[in-house]
């Protein structure tokens, strides 16, 4: 759980502002999506082998240069 200390000279957009970068930094709001719907098991399979080719594809562009 995110927790961000509030000092007396910190304002209130500040303090808001660390929280969501924490919270973005713990991976809140990405798992948040995740569980948002169900998605079959084949499905995240499908999506799993699609981000590896991509992720895949993307080193070997980028050792090209």
């Amino acid at each position: 759980m995110p927790y961000v200390r509030v000092r007396e000279s910190d304002s209130f957009e500040n303090a808001l502002k660390r929280f969501k970068k924490q919270c973005e930094k713990d991976g809140i709001l990405s798992e948040i999506k995740k569980r948002e719907h169900f998605e079959k098991p084949s499905v995240k399979r499908k999506k799993k082998a699609i981000a590896a080719r991509k992720k895949a594809f993307k080193k070997i562009r980028v050792a090209v240069r």
